[in-house]
């Protein structure tokens, strides 16, 4: 313990700090919007492009499968660059393709439009998590992480019952248009605003405002830090984790729930996104509150056990269950996503696993699962569904019959049975970094 704590201008620290974590925000907003959009779009996308249920699903995961590849590019610029330059170029990229995707005419250039925005919001996320480690305490790690995936939860939202309202009066190009835009100028914004350590604005480190001594900084070269990273067991859980349980609940309420609810309930578009509409703002609430309890419990493991458990319990519901629109199915979408939400106690123990210098690249291999699973689920959950259509089509639309979903909601079940054998493999940290003392 230092002596005497470092003289600093609290007020304009406070400012600084909460100032970039919102820019970095509203940029996670858009990564989240753009993730859970094509579930509302799914009928215009189907009609504009003529596509099937298995096409439709690798439309829409396009952005998963660059978001994927990227995490543990994104984790070496997080931990080398910063957040600063990474999301910057994020989303000036991520514009681009948003525009592209809106202007598209055919099935290849909004393919590509879709890559391209998932290519520009991979890095978000990871340079957010990152600047939290340094710019906010590691006793409230958990409770910041459940504050961003709530606050990001905001452009899910947006996504879902919002969108549907603004498609009543606007077309879906016109949205990914203005959507693009955004970006634009919010990659300006993150240019001017964003700093990536206090150290670069005259403050001292988070950690001696604490009276503590700061972390080393990376000693060897990224590529050998890298390996290290992934040669890490105590990480690899959390990546099995988020694959089955948030790569799962990304892929069916962020693409399949909406048709699901058209086939076999006869619900409007609008209809149906109040219940997507439900299990995001239950996800949003779960994150918050999962990161803040395992704060103040001071564990993490029982707090990703139960969730996932719960997770598990709901998707079987959906499954075997007698369920029908109306409470029943809000009660079940709702328990959906609250249950989902522990994920977010994953990137707070892989944190704590890992030497803190190294922090941006574990808390990508976590999130490679993630997006790795809904990657995977989103065009799996059409294919099963292919195999026994029997053609039938409304108005250019795909129409699938109770059996073909039923095979996607075994699908669905799987998943998350897997990451309840994950959850058996993870390290209790207590909280803290287990490869630090003090």
């Amino acid at each position: 313990m230092s002596a005497s704590l470092p003289v600093y201008d609290h007020a304009r620290f406070e400012r600084v700090r909460w100032t970039i974590y919102m820019v970095l925000i509203l940029a996670y907003m858009l990564v989240f919007f753009h993730r859970m959009a094509p579930g509302v779009v799914s009928g215009e996308l189907a009609a504009s492009f003529g596509t099937t249920a298995a096409a439709l699903g690798s439309l829409a995961a396009m952005y998963y499968y660059i978001y994927t590849a990227m995490q543990m590019p994104a984790g070496v610029l997080a931990d080398t660059l910063g957040a600063r330059g990474s999301v910057t170029v994020g989303n000036l990229v991520a514009g681009a393709g948003s525009i592209l995707f809106g202007l598209a005419d055919s099935f290849v250039t909004a393919s590509i439009g879709r890559f391209l925005v998932g290519l520009g919001v991979s890095v978000v996320f990871v340079g957010l998590m990152k600047s939290n480690t340094v710019w906010f305490s590691e006793r409230r790690y958990g409770s910041i992480s459940g504050l961003t995936l709530l606050l990001g939860n905001v452009g899910a939202i947006a996504a879902t019952g919002p969108l549907a309202l603004v498609l009543n009066h606007y077309d879906w190009r016109s949205v990914f248009v203005a959507l693009g835009v955004a970006a634009l100028v919010l990659g300006i914004v993150s240019w001017l605003r964003v700093r990536n350590r206090p150290e670069d604005l005259g403050f001292p480190s988070v950690r001696e405002m604490e009276g503590l001594a700061p972390h080393p900084p990376r000693e060897r070269h990224w590529l050998t830090e890298l390996r290290g990273v992934l040669a890490n067991r105590r990480l690899w859980p959390g990546f099995v984790y988020d694959f089955g349980v948030t790569g799962s609940f990304f892929g069916f309420v962020g693409l399949w729930a909406i048709p699901l609810l058209r086939d076999l309930h006869g619900l409007s578009r609008g209809e149906a996104a109040a219940y997507t509409t439900v299990a995001t703002v239950a996800f949003a609430i779960g994150s918050m509150s999962a990161g803040s309890f395992s704060d103040r419990l001071g564990l993490r493991r029982p707090v990703l056990t139960g969730g996932v458990l719960g997770y598990a319990a709901i998707c079987a519901l959906l499954l075997f269950a007698p369920w029908s629109p109306g409470p029943s199915a809000y009660l079940l979408f709702g328990a959906l996503g609250v249950s989902a939400g522990g994920f977010v106690v994953a990137y707070a123990q892989a944190k704590e696993v890992t030497a803190p210098a190294l922090s941006g690249m574990a808390i990508a291999l976590v999130n490679t699962g993630l997006f790795l699973g809904a990657a995977v689920f989103q065009p799996l959950f059409g294919w099963v569904m292919d195999l026994g259509w029997d053609g039938a089509t409304v108005d250019g639309i795909p129409v699938y019959a109770a059996s073909d979903y039923r095979n996607g909601l075994i699908l669905l079940l799987g998943f998350a049975l897997m990451a309840v054998a994950a959850s058996t493999r993870f390290r209790e940290t207590h909280c803290r970094n287990v490869t630090v003392a003090g």
